[in-house]
């Protein structure tokens, strides 16, 4: 991963559609089941939107029902930090790009499947794609 990005609001304002910088720099959620990447079946990489950090592999997507695009792992553990999310008064772990800070890429679950276990469900609007 290269170093961290750190920009003004205006200079995410510049890159970012008001829908991506709700998400990414606000905490926003997309709508379930409507998202550009929830049913790409092409091979390729997911990044973060705000930063190109490659956040995960086509190879780890599956289908979990939930309405967002879902991960079984990241590609590096080093490329996305998982942080307490307490809004709304639960405790869930919210992930979160570390390059750039870029939140709310999604939250993460431990009812995935195996091995890892864990369920990455993470946001389009959040993502860009690279074949």
């Amino acid at each position: 991963m290269k170093g961290k990005i750190k920009k003004t609001k205006e200079e995410w304002n510049k890159i970012l559609t008001s829908e991506e910088f709700h998400i990414l720099r606000e905490k926003g959620t997309g709508k379930s089941f409507t998202g550009e990447y929830l049913n790409n079946k092409k091979e390729g990489f997911y990044l973060c939107k705000g930063c190109k950090n490659k956040l995960f592999s086509s190879k780890e997507k599956f289908d979990s029902g939930s309405g967002w695009p879902s991960f079984k792992e990241p590609i590096s553990s080093d490329n996305i930090e998982i942080k307490l999310d307490g809004r709304y008064g639960i405790n869930r772990a919210e992930a979160v790009c570390s390059r750039c800070g870029g939140r709310h890429l999604g939250h993460v679950f431990d009812d995935g499947p195996k091995p890892s276990g864990k369920r990455f469900c993470i946001n389009s609007l959040s993502l860009d794609f690279e074949e």
